[in-house]
Parts: C-alpha cells; structure tokens; sequence
C-alpha cells in the first residue's frame, strides 16, 4: 500500500497548492495518452526510442492497451502477461521513469475484460426465455427447450435451465424447474389454462474485441463476482513470479458487453435487494405492452443490475488494484449502472469524446471528413460530477476519437474539444492515442484504426510539444484546488428505468439524446444560463449535508442549491432527504412538478404511504406555472417551470463572462481565492467588463498558450469584483481572482490594434526543410500560397515543413508591439524573426506578438510551416502501395467504412492567405 498511499498524498497536497505563478507541474498536470501495443511486438531498442520521443515532447502518463498484431509479425508478438511480457513491463517502467513518464495499464487487452481463462461458466450472460400454453387437467410431457434454431444450436451444451415456472392468470404461480428432467416437462397439470415461461441462462459468446495474443477469449461476466475475483487472479500471479512494479493506474475502456443482461445468482440478488421474487413475476417482466406493473419491475431488474455491477465489478477491481498499491482509472459509460455511482466508486473517472465539436470559430477550417461529437457537455459530466461529489481530485478524459477520418486531424481541430473538455471538468487528459511503432518501420508505421495518431510517426508530432505545454498549462490549475460549481441536478435514473424500452438499458454516448433528451436540455439550459453543476444521485444525496450555509456532498464539496429537473419518480428516502435538507437551511428547487410517485414494484403499498407522508411536508402550490419561494423551516423550497427564474431565485447571480459574452468556463476555489478557465468556443471575439460571481478583490491573467502571465485590469461594481477581458474567438484564459492582491506582480498587457496594417504580401519565397517525397530547391512564389500550387510533381502528394521566408522593411510607425496574423495556415508554424525563436502557432488565430524581435529597418521572417500526412497517404493509395498491413479491423475509414483514400483531393499546405503585420498600443496605467 505504500505506493498508493503516496500517490493520493501527494494529490491532495497539491490540491491546495496556492498559484502567484504558474502552478508546479506535477506528472499528472502533462497530457496522457493511451499507447497502443500492436501485438505486444515491443523491443528494448525500440521502448527507449519511443519513450524518449515521448517524453521529449511533453508527455507524462502512457497506458498500456495491448491490441491485434501486424501481418507478418507474427514471431515478434509476445503473450499478454507471459514472462517475456512482464520482463518487456517492467523495462518499460524503468525507461519511462527516465523519461518523466508514468506507466498505467489496460486490466485487459483490447476491451471489455476477458481472455483465455474464462471458462464458458465465467463468461458473460444472457437470459433466454421460452413461453408455452397449456390447458390443464391431464398429465403434461413437454420438451423444454431453446426454440430458435440458430440461438439453440449457439447455445448447445451451454445454456442452462435456471427456471420454469407455471402462471394460472389469476395470481397463482408454481415453480416447475425441479420436474424437468433432461430438457422434459413431467408434470400432472391442475385445471385451467396456464403459461409455462423457462428462463436459461445463455451465454452471449462475445469475445475480447480487438484481442492481443495471449488475450484472446470470452468477456468475463461482469455481474459474477466469483468471475470478476478469478479474472484478476492471473494479474496477481504475472506479477509475483516476475517482481515487476505494480502499474501506477489500471484502465477499464467504455462497457461494451453486449446482450450480457443476465448472470448466475441474479434472481437470487434481485430477492435479496428488492424484496420479492422476480421469477413470480415473468409474464409482468416480459409484457412488451409495458403496462404500469411490468414498468416497474423491469425498474427493479434495471436497478439490480446496476447495484450488481458497482458491487461486484468496479468496487471490487478497486479494492484489488488498492491491495497492490494503485489506483482505477474507469469509464462507466456504455454500462446497465447508474453512472453517476458506478463512476464514483472508482479512483479517477474518465468520459469520452467521439468526433468533433462545430464551434464556429472565425478561421478554423472544416473538412467534409468529420463526424459530429456525439459527448457534449451534459454527457462529459456524469465523470466530472461523480469526481467532484465523491471528493476523486482527478477527471480524466479519452480525448479525440474519431474527430476527423485518418491522417486529417490538426491540432488546431483538436483545442476546441480539449477546452470542452476542461470546461466539463476533465482535469487529466489522455490522447486516443499513440500506437507504439518501432523506428524501422516503414511509414506510416504502426496505426490504430480510431485514434488521432499522437505519435512520431504524424507530422503533427512536430509542433505537438506546443499543444502539450497548453494542455499541461492548463491541467496544473484545473488540477488546483477544488471545485467550485453552483448547483447540484438531481439525476432522474429512476424515471430513466422506469420509463426506456428494451430490457436492459446501456448508457452509451451514442444514445443518450434519446434515453434523456429532457434531461439534455435542462442541463443545456442551466449552462447556457451561466451557471455550472454538478449530478448527483440518490445514494450522494442521501449523505449529502448542510454546512455553514452550503451543501456538501460526502467528497467535502459545496454548492449553493439542489435542482430537482421534473422527476416523477422518487424513492420516499429521497424526497424525505431532501425536506430535511430544506428544514435545516438549505435551497432545494422543484422544477415544472413535485415527485408525483415512488419508483419500483418493490413493497409498493408501503413506499406509497411513505412517499405520500412525506408529500404531505411540501409546501402546496396550485399551480407550478410562476415561481414561487416558500421559507421552510430554515431554508427554502422553490417551484416553477421556468429554469432561469427558479435558478435566478436561489439567489446566486449567473457568471457575466457566460450571460453577458457567451464565453464557456469552469471555476474552482483555492486558499487565495478562485479561479477560471475561460474558453472563447464561439465566432465572436470578447473585449469588456465581466462581474464575477466571487467575492475577492483582485485578479491575474494566464495565458496557457504563451505562458505569459499579470495583474488583471479590475474595478469594483455594486460591490462585486469586474475584471476586463480581451479573447479573439477560438482563444482561452485562465483567470486567478485573490481576496488579498498579491504584490510584486507586472500588470497585464491589455492592448488596442491600430486601424491600419502592413500586408506582407510579396518576396516570398519557399523551400522544404522536409519533404516525403523530397522537394529540393528555393521557389520564388512572391504572395503566401499554399505549397500544392507550386510547380513541382511532388508538391500536391508531399508531407512535410516548408520554410516561408520574406524580408520585412519596417516603417516607422509608433507602436507598443506588432502581432503576426498569419491568417489561414495549413496546418501549424514556428516563426523565426532574425534569427530569434518567436514561437508555435498550431490553433486559431494563428497570431504571435513579435514586436521585441523586430527593428528598423530590414528584418527577416520565417515560418516553418507543417502539413498534415492526408496528401501523402492518398498518393500511396492511388499506387497501390500495401502500408495497411494490420490484423482484424484494418484502418477503415470514417464511420467504420471499408476503402482507401486515392480520391481525396489535395489538401492545402502551408500559408493560404494573406500575413499581416498589426501594431498595438497597450494601455497606460
């Protein structure tokens, strides 16, 4: 344990770190990523290889996913967690602690959990159920059995009768199980019509997907938690035989266990948790008609299912990775559970992004090759939420799935989803991902058939130690203090369950706006209102408390108010929580209806007249059509249907930086004060005045592209703190109020662009420090132009940098600084002025203050400017050359399509615009 006492140690002192200056970078402030072992085919030399360009660039976590191999390479390939396998780990530990890197791993290959030592008995299940009428009054011979031919042919030898059970219709109901023998129904009938309804536990036969060697086999039944305990135990023996240190982190990909709604022991579970006996109940239970009964029980099934799931999976994994001093790193969603507990009850939650986010920032370039981000911010926050209401100081993230089709994506599409990221409370950012490829390999190396490709072998690579420092920058203060939201929305899941068809409910991003739209909405709505929140569920709320004028969940975390969105259904325990929180001081809002009902099947009659007592404290109200405040006891209720009014009534005033600009942010508290990251993901730029919702006295500016940092422009109004703001669209900041000024700071530059500029629009010209395939030579293009309009064979396939160079004869104008607006660039730069580094531009705008750099008279600009690898690939494609050499899926494109890409046109490569140079004067204090 000494390990992990360590590691949450040092977390929670670094949580209370206090910020003048830039945070200290911690190794978990730096970017993550997901590194993908193809095969497990990994050498020293090319571990060492690796891992120092990864760690030279700026990364600092790596997590091991083994993966399908490559063709041909079969007698490189090494079996999951065989001695050559750990010998291979734990050099990889060694060399990445070298390098500033820390090792977590998959608890698994590819994903879900599985592999050759689950037996058929282990893997996961699903329920089969027959149905038969018979009329009584004789002796009954019937075969009992799987009726689908291909399902009883599948399940041959392996499904097993748990149940059969005999229903009259008129509430009489026998359990028959113990008369069939050998798949035959002997059994003397009494009178009347009945229906016979078998339950056999089947198996799904789903195998790991995308399966390394030594990994491949069944999906363990994640409800058994027999199966789970044995599932674990090779990990414990890999590790003791070969002493190897124990991985910093395990990793649990999105549930992905499908048709798996069923496992050995439910109905025995299901007695235990709700009271009553589920298999008396299947003609209910199976009514697709849905009426109010079978609704309910299927509720009850739901919620057993997800308490078995936390119970038996993910708590357990925990408690077993704490056992050998590490901690769980889990994405709950795609999973039958509850999300908000089931991410709770791991150490670091993660959400997923999955595809790209349409902004409509001014400059950034779209490409018909996308696909629409199905994760917004309503869905990244079940993990932040369950992180800040559980007191788990890290949320991290699986960023860039599938933002773009292969070798398309740049850096500057990816910040404007990293910043949804971070406004929803991602703190710990992992890359999706970086394949391992070793330095022989002949391009494009080695790939993963959904990943952006964070790697040396994607000419994004090249600048993406800038990006990194950004996202580093950043992740330090979000990782600072605590969070610091205004309200806590009740989770409706018992509507959800009550309420969704199908059998079992998997809450998987893909499907979320149809399984909650209106719960979509109203988190949209409070956002958009300016306000932030947190979920919280039924069991947080039910150790929730009031403290010093706050609520504060059992994580130590505070907010102002609990929002209740429409929810019919209600356990009485809750709704009678919530009362006593009212009666003690708190706000609780009721939005457009009281709970009407309690949810569930499960002692019914007796819940209703709990729930009903407890309805009986709730302030009356006509009508919920205007918001109305009742004091009550201490604290006070609120009722109405119109979010912004009720929201308004709680008292907390909304964040002008989103009311008033429309900027999306995220606050956090810290011993000085507070703090902000500001995004600007919109087309409108931000020069003004913003009330804060803080009570301090000063501010600080930080900017986590430049590192640039000073003493904010603040004023006080009506008693409340003002600072002025300046973003271009597209651009962010981090704002660091104090309830006592720091001294010894500089003031931050706030500046005005003259009216005029100098167009630097001819003596270009253009020559290729790097080139595949090569471009030699200068080219006199006199205008910035892409480089595919140049005349060379080699210029619409190449990838690589090209040099922009242009002689400048500065005027002599008066001007505090200038800045480089390099327009449209294709796809990031490094400028040169005089030979000075001035710095990266991979994100709109795609400007640099250069004015320290510049003199009179004659002065000499470079930007260095790389491409994306979309032309290259495409030539390869169009000459047939063999690089999708991978085993299973085979880089399919966009939307798992089959194809190649010799169709694409040309993509354009360097500057595509005009370059300006802007003079600036800075205010004077």
């Amino acid at each position: 344990m000494k390990k992990y006492n360590m590691l949450w140690t040092l977390l929670f002192l670094g949580s209370t770190a206090q910020a003048q200056d830039w945070p200290e970078v911690k190794p978990e402030a730096r970017p993550g990523s997901r590194w993908w072992w193809l095969g497990s085919a990994v050498d020293q030399k090319n571990l060492s290889y690796n891992l120092k360009k990864y760690g030279t660039a700026g990364l600092g976590s790596l997590e091991i996913t083994p993966i399908y191999g490559v063709q041909g390479n079969e007698q490189n390939d090494i079996d999951f967690l065989s001695p050559k396998w750990m010998e291979m780990l734990e050099y990889t530990e060694a060399e990445a602690q070298k390098n500033g890197i820390s090792i977590d791993m998959n608890t698994g290959t590819g994903w879900p959990f599985g592999g050759p030592e689950v037996t058929i008995g282990e893997a996961a299940t699903k329920a089969i159920f027959e149905s038969y009428l018979i009329n009584g009054g004789k002796d009954v011979s019937l075969d009992i059995c799987i009726t689908d031919p291909k399902e009883k042919k599948r399940q041959e030898g392996i499904a097993k009768l748990s149940r059969l059970m005999a229903y009259d219709g008129k509430g009489k109901c026998l359990d028959l199980t113990s008369k069939v023998n050998e798949g035959k129904l002997i059994w003397k009938a009494p009178a009347g019509e009945w229906q016979l309804i078998a339950l056999f536990e089947g198996k799904t036969l789903q195998k790991v997907k995308r399966a390394a060697p030594g990994g491949e086999g069944y999906v363990m039944d994640h409800l058994n938690p027999k199966a789970v305990k044995n599932y674990f135990a090779k990990f414990d023996q890999a590790f003791k035989k070969s002493q190897t240190d124990w991985p910093r982190s395990f990793f649990n990909d999105s549930y992905e266990v499908y048709g798996a709604d069923w496992t050995p022991g439910l109905l025995e579970e299901f007695a235990k948790r709700r009271g009553y006996r589920l298999e008396e109940h299947f003609p209910e239970f199976l009514d697709e008609t849905r009426p109010e009964t079978s609704r309910r029980i299927l509720s009850d099934y739901r919620e057993t299912v997800s308490e078995m799931l936390i119970d038996n999976f993910t708590i357990q994994w925990t408690k077993w990775a704490h056992g050998h001093g590490s901690t769980t790193r889990n994405q709950a969603h795609g999973s039958p559970a509850n999300l908000i507990d089931t991410y709770a009850s791991v150490d670091i939650p993660e959400c997923e992004g999955f595809g790209l986010t349409d902004f409509h920032i001014k400059g950034l370039r779209r490409d018909s090759l996308t696909r629409p981000n199905f994760s917004d911010i309503s869905m990244l926050k079940y993990a932040s939420s369950a992180a800040h209401i559980s007191g788990k100081p890290y949320t991290s993230s699986e960023t860039f799935t599938w933002l773009t089709d292969h070798f398309r994506t740049s850096l500057s599409q990816c910040k404007p989803d990293m910043d949804l990221m971070f406004v929803s409370g991602v703190n710990h950012m992992f890359f999706h991902g970086t394949p391992y490829s070793p330095q022989e390999a002949a391009w494009p190396g080695w790939l993963f058939y959904a990943t952006v490709n964070m790697s040396p072998t994607n000419s994004i690579w090249r600048d993406a130690p800038a990006f990194f420092n950004y996202i580093t920058r950043c992740q330090s203060f979000l990782q600072m203090g605590q969070p610091d939201n205004d309200f806590l929305v009740y989770l409706p899941i018992y509507d959800m369950w009550n309420d969704l068809p199908g059998r079992m409910v998997a809450f998987d991003i893909h499907k979320m706006d149809q399984y909650a739209p209106k719960f979509i909405k109203t988190i949209q709505t409070i956002i958009q209102g300016g306000y932030d929140v947190d979920y919280i569920s039924d069991a947080f709320v039910r150790t929730t408390r009031y403290e010093d004028g706050q609520l504060v969940t059992s994580g130590g975390t505070r907010y102002k108010a609990l929002v209740v969105p429409a929810a019919r259904l209600m356990p009485a325990t809750t709704l009678k929580k919530l009362i006593s929180l009212a009666r003690e001081g708190a706000t609780v809002a009721f939005v457009e209806q009281y709970p009407e009902d309690v949810p569930g099947y499960s002692q019914l009659r007796q819940n209703r007249k709990a729930f009903s007592a407890v309805c009986a404290d709730l302030p009356q109200a006509d009508s919920f059509d205007k918001t109305q405040c009742f004091d009550f006891g201490k604290g006070r209720i609120i009722i109405g249907s119109d979010y912004h009014q009720v929201l308004d009534a709680t008292g907390t005033p909304a964040e002008e930086i989103k009311t008033r600009y429309g900027l999306q942010f995220i606050r956090r508290t810290n011993p000085d004060g507070h703090h902000y990251f500001v995004s600007c993901l919109q087309k409108q730029d931000v020069n003004g005045w913003a009330t804060l919702n803080v009570a301090d006295t000063a501010a600080m500016l930080f900017d986590p592209m430049t590192g640039e940092k000073g003493m904010a422009q603040t004023r006080t109004k009506d008693g409340k703190l003002q600072v002025r703001l300046q973003l271009k669209s597209g651009e962010s900041l981090i704002v660091q109020t104090f309830r006592e000024k720091p001294e010894g700071q500089s003031a931050w530059k706030y500046g005005s662009e003259q009216a005029y500029s100098l167009s630097l629009d001819h003596g270009w010209k253009l020559a290729f420090t790097e080139s595949h395939p090569s471009i030699e030579g200068e080219f006199d293009i006199d205008t910035p132009m892409s480089w595919t309009e140049i005349d060379h064979p080699n210029a619409t396939i190449n990838m690589g940098t090209a040099r922009y160079t242009v002689t400048i004869d500065m005027p002599q104008l008066k001007a505090d600084d200038w800045i480089l607006d390099l327009g449209d660039v294709r796809e990031s730069a490094r400028v040169r002025i005089n030979g000075h580094e001035a710095g990266t531009v991979w994100a709109v705008p795609f400007r640099l203050k250069i004015g320290k750099w510049l003199k009179p008279g004659k002065n000499t600009l470079e930007v260095e400017v790389t491409n994306l690898p979309s032309n290259r690939i495409a030539d390869m494609d169009r000459k047939g050359e063999q690089w999708r050499i991978f085993k299973e899926i085979n880089m399919v494109k966009l939307n798992y399509e089959k194809g190649d890409y010799s169709h694409l046109q040309p993509m354009p490569a360097g500057l595509n615009s005009c370059v300006k140079l802007i003079p600036v004067n800075y205010d004077k204090l």
